[in-house]
């Protein structure tokens, strides 16, 4: 793959045409039932799929964490796939995300391409930054949202999810962390009130409506795709588009994204 596209070469051409996609803010605002209604408004922000290597130009980065500090968070969640290739190439993240500092921290769940190198190294880079890794467990967030737990699950084919241990603990408000909307099939009867996920790049290649025309892995991964569904029985589920490329260093009707939640 780094031979393929040069060393990077070929993706920072790509980034300087456009070729990446311009990121934008993907905005959403949640209202939870009356009776699990927060102090004040949480505003969340999530990033997946950051792809970093050959195949993503470490500008889109840049732009990334930009927009993250315009939005000033509350906290910050990651979605997985930080590399393609070594687990070293997470590195390049880890300035930026030492600089980001939401008052209510930062936490991440592995991604199928970190499961496939040293996800221990990608571990300690992000824990060396303040990032938790969440495998399968839940974390209440500081006050005065004591209530409200992120429930990290890992990633449902190359990990070893466990539902039950993920919302082990966890508060009245649950946000389900996890890299690909396959998550879903491995909840175990766990509840959850709104959930995260990545993996599909909204198809990173798509028609002008938005349609894939390639999916990674996963019987849930084109069901959806990319934006906010209802999931029955449970909470909203919204899937981003991510931020880097996977495989080729081009987005077509597929740009990058962070996505801004408001939990009103």
């Amino acid at each position: 793959m780094n031979i393929a596209l040069l060393g990077g070469l070929v993706s920072a051409l790509s980034y300087r045409c456009g070729l990446h996609g311009r990121l934008g803010v993907t905005r959403h605002e949640l209202a939870l039932p009356v009776q699990l209604r927060l102090p004040q408004p949480l505003k969340i922000a999530f990033a997946s799929d950051f792809h970093a290597g050959a195949p993503t130009h470490p500008g889109i980065f840049a732009d990334l964490f930009a927009s993250i500090a315009a939005e000033e968070p509350d906290l910050l969640l990651l979605g997985g796939d930080y590399v393609s290739g070594p687990a070293g190439n997470a590195a390049v993240l880890c300035p930026a995300l030492a600089a980001c500092r939401p008052p209510l921290g930062k936490f991440a769940v592995l991604g199928n391409h970190d499961l496939s190198t040293d996800d221990g190294e990608i571990a300690r880079l992000f824990e060396a930054v303040d990032v938790q890794m969440l495998v399968n467990r839940a974390v209440a967030l500081p006050a005065p949202f004591g209530n409200v737990s992120v429930c990290g699950m890992d990633d449902p084919w190359t990990g070893e999810p466990d539902g039950a241990a993920t919302f082990a603990g966890a508060g009245a408000v649950r946000l389900l962390l996890m890299h690909a909307p396959d998550g879903l099939l491995m909840l175990d009867g766990e509840r959850y009130d709104i959930g995260f996920a990545g993996h599909t790049h909204g198809g990173q290649i798509a028609l002008r409506d938005g349609t894939p025309l390639v999916m990674p892995t996963g019987p849930l991964s084109r069901p959806y795709h990319y934006g906010r569904f209802p999931v029955r029985g449970n909470g909203e589920l919204i899937v981003s588009r991510g931020v880097g490329c996977s495989g080729v260093p081009v987005r077509i009707n597929a740009d990058p994204e962070l996505v801004i939640c408001t939990v009103q």
